[in-house]
């Protein structure tokens, strides 16, 4: 079996068919974050450059609200792959969504611009959690540090398309044309689609629907699913609100909508495990993890996700981005954390090895993840009490940012990923990968709003209230590790 690798081609001392789940994701954030890195330009850009010319709470608005539901769809997308498609299937469908979503966006006019981001939601929702819980698939049980490697693998092949994404869209989105830019996002995940196609003989044997898991659909399940028919309806609904002259007066509305989704989907979700007779009392445990891990991941993300909203525009209005002649496009600041990540994911696996026995456990590498979180803020909070329009900073302020940033998702995305495939039951293991994105939704939601705030706050006062949080919740989740890993039930 392609789980074992035994006999198999080998990719980096892994399973072959890791490959092909690297490239496919590669690409597919390609895709993703090269589109994402033009997307608050676009939307706040006058019409004079084929810019919607949206005020920046608007914009910053749409922003969070389509990146959320990115996330938010994995839940869905995940009990569709366990109960309907399989995982293969569903990363398939996704990629090909993904690519329609993007050449829609070729087009100009606001009905395009809500249909495209309503197709790449769904897309996402089909493909992010699958193509991971993929990769946890190609192992079995017993090879726990394999996997763990594997994913820093896999991992690296989504900081690779991050990294490459902006330079390429953000050129042409930037110095071209808007609309050009998401041709170029389009034609990359149309290009991991047919990648993924090509490798499908090494993926054989991973990600089918079993008949245990063709199980009638659960009252939670539908609860999931209404939630998601209701996100989508309002994305799609956005473009006749703002044509009707009511879009300003609804957001408030759409805003409270999401944040009583936002707890009452995870709590529906974790109430229905407590519930759930199947499941034994270790595993209930491990969802506890799991729900915890759901928490610290939120506060991670609405900190870190933030590189496409508030840092975006503090890079376009407060950072000198001359050199010599030459202006250096605001969307490349978002190349220099996949940068890092590609730099710097060999020195924390060979500090990880290195230490062995002695390195710092799960919880506690979440925990630090978010106290470098909140101590990125701190620095970006001094350099906008300095900055002004007429007094730009230098970019290494930005940098040093991203490297602090950087250290601190190293600790904890990979190991989130990993430990989520190894805390939940296979037969939940797509769900749980969803519940650890929903984490990313509420991060990416937050970092959105924040946009919003720059009209009423100084940057300066609004990174230091982050830092305050990001940091001050790993601290406090820093002294329950002990805890924590009581409840993992001995997964490392």
């Amino acid at each position: 079996m392609e789980q074992q690798g035994q006999h198999q081609a080998q990719f980096f001392g892994h399973p072959r068919g890791l490959a092909t789940l690297f490239f496919t994701e590669f690409w597919e954030r390609f895709s993703y974050y090269g589109m994402r890195a033009i997307l608050l330009l676009f939307m706040t850009a006058p019409a004079a450059t084929s810019g919607m010319q949206f005020d920046t709470a608007t914009a910053g608005f749409i922003y969070g609200l389509y990146t959320s539901l990115a996330y938010l769809a994995n839940m869905p997308g995940g009990w569709i792959a366990d109960k309907l498609l399989g995982q293969r299937k569903a990363v398939l469908y996704g990629g090909i969504l993904i690519s329609l979503g993007n050449l829609m966006l070729v087009f100009h006019g606001l009905g395009f611009l809500f249909g495209g981001l309503l197709l790449i939601v769904l897309g996402t929702g089909l493909l992010k959690p699958n193509v991971s819980a993929m990769v946890g698939g190609l192992y079995s049980q017993g090879e726990s540090a394999r996997r763990d490697a594997g994913f820093s693998i896999f991992y690296m092949g989504i900081n690779s398309g991050a990294f490459l994404a902006p330079i390429v869209v953000g050129f042409f989105g930037e110095k071209v044309n808007w609309h050009l830019g998401f041709l170029a996002s389009s034609i990359g995940m149309a290009i991991g689609v047919v990648w993924y196609i090509a490798g499908h003989k090494h993926i054989s044997t991973v990600g089918e629907v079993s008949e245990a898991n063709k199980a009638s659909i659960s009252s939670n399940v539908r609860v999931l699913l209404i939630a998601l028919s209701l996100a989508v309806a309002l994305v799609g609904g956005l473009y006749a609100l703002h044509t009707s002259g009511v879009f300003v007066l609804t957001v408030d509305t759409i805003k409270l909508m999401f944040n009583i989704a936002y707890i009452v989907i995870p709590t529906a979700f974790f109430a229905s495990i407590v519930a759930n007779k199947e499941l034994t009392a270790v595993e209930k445990k491990r969802f506890a993890v799991i729900g915890i891990f759901f928490v610290l991941s939120a506060i991670f993300w609405g900190s870190f996700e933030q590189a496409g909203s508030t840092f975006t525009i503090f890079a376009r209005d407060f950072t000198n981005r001359m050199i010599g002649s030459a202006e250096i496009p605001v969307s490349y600041f978002q190349s220099i954390n996949a940068l890092f990540i590609i730099s710097l994911s060999p020195v924390a696996a060979l500090v990880w090895v290195t230490l062995g026995d002695r390195q710092p456990s799960s919880p506690a590498k979440l925990a630090l993840g978010l106290i470098l979180a909140g101590v990125g803020f701190l620095v970006l909070s001094s350099a906008a009490g300095i900055a002004s329009a007429d007094n730009k900073v230098t970019p290494l302020w930005l940098v040093s940012v991203y490297l602090i940033h950087t250290i601190g998702e190293l600790c904890l995305s990979p190991v989130g990923l990993s430990n989520i495939t190894k805390l939940a039951p296979e037969r939940y293991v797509s769900q749980a990968m969803g519940i650890w994105f929903l984490g990313s939704s509420v991060g990416n939601y937050a970092a959105g709003q924040a946009a919003g705030f720059i009209e009423h706050f100084p940057l300066a006062q609004i990174f230091f209230i982050v830092f305050c949080i990001a940091s001050g919740t790993g601290l406090v989740a820093m002294l329950f590790v002990k805890p924590i890993k009581s409840l993992m039930g001995g997964v490392q």
